[in-house]
């Protein structure tokens, strides 16, 4: 058993539960190294806290989870089994009597919470996630390795973005060549959809790429990231086309002074909140803030919005080992929106800054 599984298991134990049922491909990846998205069939992970822990697949995903590495029990069923019943005869031959069952509360469905409650109607039930966002919280040196590698193509994917800008250019074609170019370099995905948005659409923080064309004098903003063996990197970029005006220069700096405000804000011990303090005073001074309406940044890992949540009122401390995005924008409708974002890691002393894409004001 590996020492993520050991931790999990250790903590079952001090908490006399009965065994884990852990649901989401993100936390099921954690544990075994095997990605499978499922769609509506059930993937899950046993986890006791003695003995050796269960993987639960389709039967045609399990050779690919023995080839990920997963040397214990596989319980693989077809189409026509039923999931559930085969957990339970499972339990039933370990001799485990359920009373205490952890689970995501957040991941599992209310029908899947039917069917083991039907399984085992006497079980009281206890919610896992904390201690599994405890578990991922820190990274260590394999998941910096692979994060660190998809940030530089987070990079190398703003620049061929920025390159392949020209007036009359739509967004769904940047976007093309964005994932085409990376596709070539052997990137098997993206850590969610692409964003490129162009002129006032800019000041759309969740914008959708459409048809819309680049015109001189337009934002063009660049949102990505890159899957690199699960782990994701996420990077927002804004450059102009052409010509920029004096209050897009304005606004492109100010964010950028927050920005960095955040940035330099990051050591061991400070309040999350404090982070993004540091960049709302700085909009707040030039007098952006109501054209700020997020936190300054989420944690980053296997999924692109994972523990912690760096929004004010935050007051839990950094540590080391800690991978978050920090990402202060200004949003002014007809206009258009500047976000810098940059993926960072918490050290014993400071922050290692991951992306590094140039934050100069980049006129194209």
């Amino acid at each position: 058993m590996n020492q993520r599984l050991q931790a999990f298991s250790s903590w079952l134990q001090q908490q006399h539960s009965s065994f884990a049922l852990i649901t989401s491909s993100a936390n099921v990846f954690y544990f075994s190294g095997f990605w499978c998205d499922p769609h509506e069939r059930l993937l899950a992970l046993l986890v006791f806290p003695e003995g050796e822990p269960v993987l639960v697949c389709p039967q045609m995903e399990v050779p690919r989870a023995r080839r990920a590495g997963w040397e214990d029990t596989v319980i693989g069923y077809d189409d026509s089994t039923d999931p559930w019943e085969e957990i339970h005869r499972h339990l039933q031959r370990r001799n485990i009597n359920a009373t205490i069952i952890a689970v995501e509360k957040h991941h599992l469905s209310f029908a899947r919470f039917e069917r083991l409650s039907a399984l085992f109607p006497n079980a009281q039930w206890q919610d896992a996630e904390e201690k599994l966002r405890q578990l991922r919280l820190m990274k260590d040196e394999e998941e910096m390795k692979r994060l660190r590698q998809a940030a530089e193509l987070a990079d190398r994917a703003i620049e061929i973005g920025v390159s392949a800008i020209r007036p009359g250019v739509t967004e769904l074609e940047l976007v093309a060549v964005i994932e085409y170019e990376l596709k070539k370099l052997g990137v098997e995905g993206m850590s969610f959809p692409t964003t490129v948005l162009t002129g006032a659409r800019t000041a759309d923080p969740h914008g959708v790429p459409g048809a819309a064309t680049v015109a001189p004098g337009d934002f063009v903003l660049f949102d990505l990231g890159v899957i690199v063996d699960g782990y994701c990197s996420d990077i927002t970029r804004t450059v102009v086309c052409r010509m920029a005006s004096d209050e897009q220069r304005l606004i492109y700096d100010t964010v950028r002074r927050a920005q960095q405000a955040a940035i330099d804000a990051c050591r061991p011990q400070i309040a999350m909140g404090e982070i993004d303090r540091a960049a709302r005073s700085v909009i707040e001074q030039a007098g952006y803030g109501p054209y700020f309406p997020h936190r300054v940044g989420h944690g980053l890992g296997i999924d692109i919005h994972e523990y912690p949540s760096l929004h004010s009122t935050n007051h839990e401390p950094l540590v080391a080992g800690m991978v978050f995005t920090i990402e202060p924008g200004i949003y002014v409708p007809a206009i258009g929106g500047v976000r810098i974002e940059d993926d960072v890691a918490v050290t014993a002393s400071g922050v290692e800054v991951l992306t590094s894409f140039s934050k100069d004001l980049i006129i194209v």
